[in-house]
């Protein structure tokens, strides 16, 4: 049986939507784009058309700085040599041999992996961590206690970016941190994107996670919430609206906008290119939060 026919746009909606996207490529021409992308960047076409965008978006003219985890593959590593994982508050509990594995992992194989498909893909990166240049510079969270050497951004020396961005490279930055005394932290790779976004003077947050955006559940069903002020989304957040995995999401949109990033947004890599959807049409995609 052939393939059933694909619909194509006529000549006149083609036309228009090409002269939008012309139009929003000339507008983002030059501004730096923050992207925070999630734990799975080792796992086999995770990263859809990720990739692709960000070289696409580098050819544009625009600056895109990529900001990465890597948790499950260091859950698996973790497994390999016979240790558990544990887990208060959502973050990973840190000893010292815990921290090699997270170090091992993020700096080293997500790292390198996520620089060599942008290469594939023609574009060029160059693999950072937070401890590079000092640029992620990181404190010991006091509370609770037990979770190690989990840290929290106080301090981002962005000029090693700036350089690596304005050669021509797409910066890729693995979530670790560096402390008082030179030693390595574990940082929540979304609240590093939203200090880095902040310190860059970025024109935009993008936090791509495994679900559309903001959900609410109204009618017995979940419905996206495309747009939110910053107090709309701290109400979610208060209310349990926002819970688990997308709490640290917003908290770092919100932390982003408070400190002059005009928008952040929460889109899904379900959609084929995402990225490009985002930036280059009106309607955008996912959840956007304005400071309102």
């Amino acid at each position: 049986m052939p393939a059933p026919a694909v619909a194509r746009p006529d000549s006149a909606t083609e036309a228009r939507l090409i002269a939008a996207g012309v139009r929003y490529a000339a507008a983002w021409r030059g501004k730096t784009v923050v992207v925070k992308y999630g734990g799975s960047v080792l796992e086999a076409g995770a990263a859809g058309t990720v990739v692709e965008d960000l070289v696409l978006l580098k050819r544009a003219g625009v600056d895109p700085v990529l900001v990465h985890g890597g948790g499950p593959e260091i859950t698996r590593m973790l497994e390999r040599v016979g240790k558990e994982s544990h887990f208060l508050g959502g973050l990973r509990v840190t000893d010292a041999e815990t921290m090699e594995i997270v170090e091992m992992v993020l700096a080293g194989r997500a790292n390198k992996a996520l620089v060599t498909m942008i290469g594939v893909a023609g574009g060029s990166a160059v693999g950072l961590s937070g401890k590079d240049a000092g640029l992620l510079q990181a404190r010991r969270l006091r509370e609770p206690a037990e979770l190690g050497l989990v840290g929290e951004v106080v301090e981002v020396r962005p000029q090693i970016v700036q350089t690596v961005s304005a050669t021509g490279h797409v910066p890729v930055i693995a979530s670790v941190g560096v402390g008082e005394g030179g030693e390595s932290l574990n940082l929540n790779a979304d609240h590093a994107a939203g200090a880095l976004a902040a310190a860059l003077g970025a024109s935009k947050l993008i936090i791509l996670t495994d679900v559309p955006g903001v959900m609410q559940v109204a009618d017995g069903a979940p419905r996206l919430l495309s747009s939110l002020t910053a107090a709309e989304a701290r109400r979610l957040v208060a209310d349990g609206v926002v819970s688990r995995g997308m709490i640290p999401k917003v908290e770092a949109c919100l932390d982003a906008i408070d400190r002059g990033v005009p928008s952040a947004h929460i889109i899904g890599t379900d959609a084929p290119h995402a990225l490009l959807v985002e930036l280059f049409t009106e309607e955008g995609i996912g959840t956007m939060i304005t400071p309102g």
